[in-house]
């Protein structure tokens, strides 16, 4: 039998009063609260389930497939997989903006908060992928730093980016106590051991890599050391991992997808978790990987072609502006005037025209409609974003 199968997370009653009056009177007359005292996992002794070893065989197949169709590019494929991880990990927390919102953001607009935090996302992931297959560890400083970066322009956790929370805080249920709350995360005093415990089972290498990045996600979302940005340095922890383990090299695989198209099942998966089984979730997680992989293999191929499709559509001299655009909408598929200017070392004027030309075969679409401090985006980069989303939540059904 697996140790959590049969060892639920604990509760203990602890007073609770309110800092900031608000609420119902049941809210302000509150005293004391259940909180969550989660087991340590460092040495926990976990095997998969008999049941889920061919689903998640099957997933590290679909997985492997897609990291070695990425070896060809494996920076630019990184930064297209970990932008579709920002979105749709994002989305799960109704986070939501329109891919061109997405680009403009990308750009550096600002216009939209949500297409902001879905980029400040996509950096924190991208740190720590990075770092934990540069080094070889994960360490609690990659958390913090991820999440510094993503909450730092949150205009109410801001402040506290970056920074292991101090204050009680809880999921669902009022905003002013933990009454009726889904799941009330352990108390402030109790983190910081909880998350040095989870640092050491995240660096383990003789558990299956797919069940140590499901259950490590579980065991962070169910600590909530953080203010908020939880859910999405959570997600982030298993691409760190499987990078950390070598299950992907090139990229990643893009789980949050999945994850996203079933909700319900996944926030169900969390609730077994902390109730004594991983089973649910670490079989959603194979799940969403398979898929992932498959669909993300088609996607690594389709950009692998696009720009000889590109230069197919628009024949131009191999040092025309137009080509060295071309050549660099690869690995930057939203481009400002400037970053034109920079990569074609050409004049703003021959970019016009090199973007018109380029606008005319849909290679490219200006995201800003302004006719000064233009901002172009590679259609079908773009484009297969939202499409490689969209197999994977039909393939999830």
């Amino acid at each position: 039998m697996h140790i959590l199968d049969w060892v639920p997370a604990n509760v203990e009653t602890v007073p609770w009063s309110q800092k900031q009056r608000g609420g119902t009177r049941d809210d302000r007359m509150l005293s004391e609260m259940e909180a969550s005292v989660p087991p340590f996992i460092a040495d926990l002794d976990y095997t998969i389930p008999r049941d889920l070893i061919r689903t998640t065989e099957e997933a590290l197949v679909a997985v492997a497939g897609m990291d070695a169709a990425a070896a060809d590019a494996p920076a630019e494929m990184t930064r297209f997989m970990v932008r579709t991880e920002s979105v749709a990990s994002s989305k799960i927390e109704r986070v939501v903006a329109s891919t061109e919102d997405f680009a403009r953001a990308i750009a550096g607009s600002r216009g939209n908060e949500s297409a902001t935090s879905m980029v400040a996302g996509s950096q924190a992931i991208g740190m720590m992928i990075e770092a934990a297959g540069t080094r070889g560890t994960i360490e609690l400083e990659d958390l913090t730093a991820a999440h510094a970066v993503l909450m730092k322009e949150d205009r109410d956790e801001g402040p506290y980016a970056g920074q292991i929370r101090n204050e009680q805080n809880w999921i669902g249920g009022s905003d002013y106590s933990p009454r009726g709350a889904l799941h009330v995360p352990p108390v402030p005093e109790r983190v910081e051991a909880l998350l040095a415990d989870l640092i050491v089972f995240s660096n383990r290498d003789d558990i299956a890599a797919l069940a140590q990045a499901a259950i490590a996600h579980a065991q962070f979302e169910t600590i909530h050391p953080f203010g908020n940005g939880n859910g999405r340095i959570g997600r982030a922890l298993v691409g760190a991992i499987l990078r950390r383990r070598g299950v992907m090299r090139n990229t990643i695989v893009p789980v949050a997808s999945g994850l996203n198209a079933r909700r319900d099942d996944y926030f169900d998966a969390l609730t077994s978790y902390r109730a004594g089984s991983a089973a649910p979730l670490v079989s959603l997680m194979a799940r969403a990987a398979k898929v992932g992989g498959d669909e993300g293999r088609i996607s690594v191929e389709r950009i692998k072609e696009m720009p000889i499709d590109w230069a197919e559509r628009v024949v131009a001299r191999a040092d025309s502006t137009a080509s060295k655009i071309m050549g660099s909408l690869f690995s930057s598929p939203v481009m400002t005037l400037d970053e034109a200017m920079a990569v074609s070392s050409t004049s703003n004027s021959q970019v016009y025209v090199a973007m018109a030309r380029l606008e005319e075969a849909e290679i490219v679409t200006e995201i800003t409609g302004r006719k000064r401090d233009r901002v172009w985006a590679a259609t079908d980069v773009m484009a297969e974003l939202d499409d490689l989303d969209a197999r994977i939540r039909a393939a999830m059904r």
